[in-house]
């Protein structure tokens, strides 16, 4: 059923002014690695704030930057002590987990200081204020900063839910300022939210954008509303759970949210003692209604009894029912307003719920796989429960107009398309392939487009290769496994048709399906530091996407370099795969990767050439009594099964035909000893066990 039609007579007088703010907020890049900044990389930065987050920011701009002088302000001595224990044990504890290495850790320790003395800042091109959440004592620190650093020192306030213009509008010189919202652990979480206001610059707020993935976050615009958008969901959520507690224990709302979340509301509140926060935050957003005022319950109780995430509790199923409609009501309620608003994007919204608070799909997800019908019911039965929230606007399907994980940019009549899951290293999925596939197709015609560039978000990974998916279910099963990969290589058999150029630009590791879609592009371009690697036969499994075939007929001079990368899990540094041809171009940095990736296109303008028929005269493949891919040992019989798949590819002349070899040679990989095990050691997290 259709929202009344004076919804949709509000939404039309709006629409223009919500896609107009959409764009504003990403006004010259969606992938900020795009941008080309004005300054690099800071020498010196400061942290002011020494309590919960700030030590933990500070840890990550050194981990990021360990060449850099971090200079950690607070009032107090005691604070700086403990920051100073913080820091050390996280470079400890990295070192043991084999995730930074001993040298690295003693330079990320090095030039830190931690002081009182705010004079200590005045060299830092960077300082981020993570102090108490009270604008008063704020404004005071800024006021102390400015008069202090540079005229073109970037200043920024790690607040929650404060708009900036109410931190910022006294300062001499506001457009150097942005709000910078971390989330907790600030070391290791991926969403940094940025704040775009009125009274700020354009180019700080691009090179904050810019900075911010450099260094390795994944950072997202807001509109400079009241809690900006993921503490609107966070806040909001945890405040309705308390409400909930009329009819239900903490530990019940809990066990129902584990659905959607992978900890509770309580849970969380207990491990960040956020009673407090929630109260404050939801006190600020009572601007807009009081149907936001904090649960009076929130104010009376210091921690919640609950369980621990996934261990069993029995909910009766009408609690049940209760409980999850009105944490779905609230859930959507927030997001359908973030949206008609135009705070945040729909991909941004969906993506930050999902890395920064948890959440097992996003909320714009949850809505497309309920159906209009049973969301219309959740928000009818909200809207009563709850008067006052936020009702959608428009009907579900308009809320699911977007690319949840790709980005897509233009520059000057070239669509590049970044492929964004920095939680998975940009792992390929279904939908994701799917949505790269829809921008081909959709200007694949279009006169006005020159071709595409493929790239990968941040700096660690173009992608890291294919989620697992559905394929464990086909174990067992040739055909079915077989027509998978078919199915899996749609986006390859499209670009093999193409008459523009598809340039992929390898911004890190290149692994599995990643890098299949990237040899099926027309060229590759790579960062000198680019890793090119089939490791699929460490899994037991085979790439069946074109991998065992296409490599030796475009560049047949590689073929013993493919032979090991293919049979033996080799790795390919990006210099030697440009020696052989097979990358065209390598970069130092990310500008001029695109900018390389932008000349292959021009290059390649009318001069596009589908991928060699005929057969491909290869070296004797042979096969150790005992393969091993670095100091793993392999099986034997998935090495054989490859060997044979790629013998009989390069013995066929027709493309079309060698294609189909490797499809049945996944299909009979998929069968044997050595796929099962792989598949199940990884899936549970293990080496796996092969059988010779």
């Amino acid at each position: 059923m259709e929202p009344a039609g004076s919804f949709y007579n509000v939404f039309a007088k709006k629409g223009i002014q919500i896609m107009a703010n959409k764009v504003n907020l990403y006004k010259t890049a969606y992938n900020p690695l795009l941008i080309e900044p004005g300054r690099g990389l800071p020498d010196e930065v400061a942290v002011i704030g020494a309590g919960t987050i700030g030590p933990d920011i500070g840890y990550y701009l050194k981990s990021a930057m360990p060449q850099s002088k971090l200079i950690l302000v607070d009032v107090v001595e005691e604070p700086l002590k403990q920051a100073e224990q913080r820091i050390r044990g996280y470079t400890e504890k990295a070192v043991d987990k084999k995730k930074m290495k001993p040298d690295k850790a003693a330079v990320v320790r090095e030039n830190i200081v931690y002081t009182t003395n705010y004079e200590e800042i005045k060299n830092c091109q960077l300082v981020i204020e993570a102090a108490t959440e009270d604008i008063p004592l704020k404004q005071k620190i800024f006021d102390t900063i400015e008069n202090i650093v540079s005229d073109d020192t970037i200043i920024t306030s790690n607040t929650s839910s404060i708009p900036a213009d109410r931190l910022f509008s006294r300062m001499k010189n506001p457009g150097r300022t942005s709000v910078t919202h971390f989330f907790a652990p600030a070391w290791r979480s991926l969403p940094v939210e940025v704040i775009s206001w009125g009274g700020g610059n354009r180019e700080v707020l691009d090179y904050l954008f810019w900075f911010f993935a450099r260094t390795g976050k994944a950072p997202i615009i807001t509109d400079n509303a009241i809690c900006f958008v993921l503490d609107r969901i966070f806040d909001n959520w945890c405040n309705e759970a308390a409400y909930l507690l009329d009819s239900a224990t903490a530990s019940q709302v809990d066990k129902v949210a584990e659905e959607f979340v992978f900890a509770g509301p309580f849970f969380v509140l207990n491990m960040a003692n956020g009673n407090p926060i929630i109260i404050e935050t939801n006190t600020l957003q009572m601007e807009e209604g009081a149907h936001y005022q904090p649960a009076p319950i929130l104010g009376s109780v210091d921690r919640w009894r609950t369980h621990r995430p996934g261990s069993p509790l029995e909910v009766a199923e009408d609690l049940k029912g209760t409980i999850r409609d009105r944490l779905l009501g609230i859930l959507f309620s927030q997001s359908v307003d973030i949206i008609d608003r135009g705070i945040g994007t729909e991909a941004d919204l969906n993506f930050g719920c999902q890395v920064a608070l948890g959440f097992r799909k996003g909320p714009l997800d949850l809505m497309r796989d309920l159906g209009e019908k049973e969301v219309n019911r959740i928000m009818h039965h909200f809207q009563k429960e709850r008067p006052g929230f936020p009702q959608p606007t428009k009907p579900v399907a308009d809320y699911q107009n977007f690319n949840r994980y790709i980005l897509v940019d233009d520059r000057q009549g070239v669509k590049i398309i970044t492929i964004r899951r920095p939680q998975a290293m940009n792992a390929l999925n279904d939908e994701l392939t799917d949505e790269i596939l829809g921008v081909l197709k959709m200007f694949a015609e279009n006169p006005e487009v020159r071709g595409f560039i493929i790239t990968g978000y941040g700096t660690a990974a173009f992608s890291a290769g294919a989620d697992i998916g559905k394929f464990p279910s086909m174990l067992g099963d040739p055909d079915a496994s077989a027509q998978y990969a078919r199915d899996c290589a749609k986006v390859q058999t499209f670009m093999d048709q193409m008459d523009k150029p598809v340039v992929a630009a390898l911004n890190g590791l290149a692994m599995g399906g990643g890098l299949e879609v990237a040899i099926r592009c027309h060229s590759i371009v790579a960062m000198q530091n680019a890793v090119l690697q089939f490791p699929e036969i460490t899994l037991g499994i085979l790439p069946g996407i074109g991998g065992c075939v296409v490599p030796y007929r475009k560049w047949p001079q590689g073929a013993a370099l493919f032979h090991d990368m293919i049979c033996f899990g080799k790795p390919l540094r990006a210099s030697e795969a440009a020696a052989i041809g097979m990358v065209a171009k390598l970069a130092d940095n990310q500008q001029d990767l695109i900018q390389a990736a932008m000349d292959e296109v021009n290059r390649l303008q009318g001069k596009v050439t589908g991928i060699p028929d005929g057969k491909v005269e290869i070296p004797t493949l042979d096969i150790p009594d005992q393969p091993m891919a670095g100091k793993q040992v392999l099986s034997k019989e998935a090495v054989a099964i490859t060997a044979r798949t790629i013998e009989k590819g390069a013995a066929t002349e027709d493309l079309g035909e060698a294609l189909e070899i490797g499809y049945r040679g996944f299909g009979e990989i998929a069968c044997s000893e050595a796929a099962q095990e792989g598949i199940s050691a990884f899936l549970e997290r293990r080496k796996p066990g092969f059988k010779n």
